[in-house]
Formats: structure tokens, C-alpha cells, sequence
């Protein structure tokens, strides 16, 4: 093993540049970008100059990286969802450990396979289930874990996907097709199925699930509604999910209030107003959101019964005015209640005053998913260099994909109960 571990990085998208290879920029002296592949040249280019990667070692593809010799220690794999599978086992078998971006497949038995060969091998696979590495989150299995609260009964979670995210990643972007990615309850919520079970500390039993795409389909289309938001639109003035509004002239969100960042480096890098408007005159991210070939639901809750036969519900839903994710734990002596986007976490025991924590008031990075991208790096590398088990090891991620593969066959069979254990045998990816 190096001094400093060396990185290959697959998929140089929002993911695999702008979060976790910016690590390797802020830390040169911990980690060291050696290889990169992406089916985009100029992103390519643009990480081989920023990080002295050698011409060699820059691919057009995963395939290509991996038909070469050992670049690396680690390989960093941030392809679309159904792109994840060849490539680790590829990977695994060349001698990679591997940061695996979730889901880690939308499939079962290619699930357990990875899990498999990994174990066979000897090798590490980390899965970015980046919430339980937060700092908002890691409190609160704190308070759980001291009993202050008794033992938990209920568990209810809420995730505010935000109507503009919906919009973007689902409706028009790349997780809009549950044929070409998978679907939204694995896609957007096995990060919540996986820090439900950590939170819990208990394991799933039965899963059932009700959703559905209600909204974001051409029945739904007001009146004058165009194909694309820049064809004379007569529906324009009144639809928040305007592309113009959302890329351009948002206050929270577009180019003219130096919003350069996701979500509009999505859709042209760099992110000015001329390339954005490009951008959503002829591409995905200017189709009117009623006129769409997206097929994921817009909500959908999902019920866990656990083994100690407590029960954990999650609501999932585009139609929020922000991103977050908000949580309160009932237990037998005390509640819980705790909201991302203001970072406060609330327990009150019964019978006493309640008590406030401010995440805030951490003199510590609150940046990239509550400051838990780079400290599940911080895991790997730690890993890596002999220092313990992950907290998010492929081992210990597999559940949450089971309760997402339940969730969804429930929801397609008129929400019919699903013991876990037959999660795999019942959905097929």
C-alpha cells in the first residue's frame, strides 16, 4: 500500500466530480486521483488537468479503465444505477477495494453477488449511504442509544424531495424511467431505509407500500401548455416548475442569483445563463413536466415492521417548498423530533423541560449531504489503512435495498404485505 491511497474514479458526474473527487482536491495529502473514465471528453479533460492525471490514464469508459492493469487501490464507481454491477465485479476482480455509489444495483441477486465476491476476496466495498456519517444523524443515534428516551416504538420519517429536485431528477432528468434506472424508493430512499434501520438498531420484518405518479403525466397538463417551456407556453406565468424559472431566474435556484452549482451544472458546466437557456431550448431539462417519458411515482409511504415489532413509517414526496428530511422517534419514556433542513434536533422525556440541540453550533463542515460526503471518505480511507469496519459496508447496506425492493412490489400489488425475506425472490430487478 502507498503513503497516500490512490483513487479511480468511474463516472465523473455530480457525484463522482463535484463531490467526492473534490475531496481529493481539499485532502491531496490523503488521497490521490490516478485514474478517471467518463463517456464525456470534456469532463475528462477537465479532471486529468485538475488533478495531474497522466494521459494513459484517462478512459472514455468504464470498460476500457478496467481492461487495464491495476491503476489503483480503490475505484470509485459513480455510473447510472443499472451501470454498477459490471464494473464492481470487474473491479473486485482485478483487486479494487470500491466506493460504490447507491443503489448498489436494481437488482437482488446482483446485490448479494457483489456482497459475495467482495467477502471471497477479501476486499472492502463502501456503499454511500452518506446520512449515517452526519452529524445530524450520528446525534441522534446518540440520544437513541443512551435509552434517555426508553425503547423506540415508532418511527416516523419524511422526505421532502422538493418540487424543483422533482422535477429536475425525476420528471426530466436521469432518474425520471424506472426502465432505464430503477425505481424512485431505491433510487431516492434507500439512503432513509438505511438510516431508519441504523437509527432503530432492529431489523425489517414486513414491508407494505402505497404510491403512485399523480401529478407529473399529460392528463394533468393545464390548458396552452407547451411541449417545451420556451414554445410560447401559455400555462408559463403559473407553473412553478417552469425550466426558466428553476435554471435561470430563480432566487433559491437559478444562474442569475449566482446559483452555478447543482442543479445547473447538471445541464451545462460551466453554468452560465447563455449555456443554460442553450440547454433547455434543445435538451431533457426544457420538456414541459407534463409531457414527459417519466414513469417513477411522486409520492409513495412505505410501513416496516420490525423484528422487536416496533413499526417505522416514511412518506415520501416531490410536492414540498424545500429539500430536507424530517424525523421524530417515539419511545417509551420520551420523543425525539428532529428536522435536517434547520439542522435542530428536539428531545423531550416525558415529564421534563425539552432540550434543543443546534447542529449548527458544530464548528464542523455542514457541506455535501450535512457534511456526510466526506466523512464517509474519511471512513473508507480509515478502512483502507487497516483502521476497523465501515459504517456503511456492503454487509450492512443490503437491507435497506431489500426494504426498497419489498416497498415497491408491495406498491405494485395493490399494497400487499411483504416479509422481507422473501424480498428477493418475490422482485426481480
Amino acid at each position: 500500500m502507498t503513503s497516500t491511497p490512490t483513487v479511480a474514479i468511474i463516472g465523473l458526474g455530480s457525484r463522482g466530480r463535484n463531490a467526492y473527487a473534490k475531496y481529493a482536491e481539499l485532502n491531496p495529502d490523503k488521497m490521490k486521483i490516478t485514474a478517471i473514465a467518463d463517456i464525456n471528453p470534456e469532463r475528462v479533460k477537465e479532471a486529468a488537468q485538475t488533478f495531474g492525471v497522466q494521459e494513459k490514464n484517462c478512459f472514455n469508459s468504464a470498460g476500457d479503465l478496467l481492461a487495464a492493469d491495476k491503476l489503483a487501490d480503490i475505484l470509485f464507481i459513480c455510473t447510472p444505477d443499472r451501470e454498477h454491477y459490471s464494473p464492481a465485479i470487474s473491479a473486485l476482480k482485478k483487486g479494487y477495494h470500491l466506493l460504490l455509489e447507491k443503489p448498489i444495483s436494481p437488482d437482488p441477486e446482483e446485490c448479494e453477488e457483489i456482497a459475495r465476491l467482495s467477502k471471497e476476496r477479501g476486499l472492502n466495498v463502501v456503499v454511500c449511504h452518506v446520512l449515517r456519517y452526519t452529524s445530524f444523524y450520528s446525534k441522534i443515534k446518540e440520544i437513541i442509544d443512551s435509552r434517555r428516551i426508553g425503547e423506540i416504538v415508532t418511527i416516523q420519517a419524511i422526505e421532502n424531495v422538493g418540487y424543483y429536485h422533482h422535477a429536475h431528477s425525476f420528471v426530466r432528468g436521469n432518474w425520471r424511467n424506472s426502465v432505464e434506472t430503477c425505481p424512485m424508493i431505491l433510487a431516492k430512499c434507500c439512503h432513509d431505509m438505511d438510516i431508519l434501520i441504523w437509527l432503530s438498531g432492529r431489523h425489517i420484518e414486513n414491508v407494505h407500500s402505497y404510491g403512485s405518479l399523480f401529478y407529473f403525466r399529460s392528463e394533468k397538463a393545464p390548458e396552452g401548455a407547451a411541449m417545451r417551456c420556451t414554445d410560447n407556453c401559455k400555462a408559463k406565468e403559473s407553473c412553478p416548475y417552469d425550466a426558466e424559472k428553476i435554471y435561470i431566474s430563480s432566487p433559491l435556484t437559478g444562474v442569475r442569483a449566482g446559483h452555478t452549482d447543482w442543479p445547473n451544472n447538471v445541464l451545462a458546466s460551466p453554468a452560465t445563463e447563455e449555456s443554460l437557456r442553450r440547454a433547455i431550448e434543445t435538451g431533457p431539462y426544457g420538456r414541459c413536466i407534463f409531457h414527459c417519458d417519466n414513469d417513477v411515482v411522486d409520492h409513495q409511504v412505505v410501513n416496516l415492521e420490525m423484528d422487536d415489532k416496533s413499526t417505522i413509517s416514511l412518506t415520501m414526496s416531490a410536492f414540498t417548498d424545500t429539500i430536507s428530511r424530517h424525523l421524530k422517534v417515539m419511545g417509551t419514556l420520551g420523543e425525539i423530533s428532529a428536522d435536517m433542513d434547520t439542522n435542530l434536533i428536539k428531545t423531550h422525556v416525558f415529564g421534563k423541560e425539552p432540550e434543543v440541540f443546534d447542529i449548527n453550533t458544530l464548528k464542523t463542515d455542514l457541506s455535501g449531504h450535512g457534511g456526510g460526503d466526506f466523512r464517509m471518505i474519511d471512513d473508507l480511507l480509515n478502512l483502507f489503512a487497516g483502521g476497523g469496519s465501515s459504517l456503511t459496508s456492503i454487509d450492512k447496506s443490503i437491507e435497506s435495498h431489500l426494504a426498497c425492493f419489498a416497498a415497491e412490489y408491495s406498491r405494485t400489488h395493490g399494497g400487499i404485505n411483504v416479509p422481507l425475506r422473501e424480498a428477493g425472490r418475490l422482485y426481480k430487478g
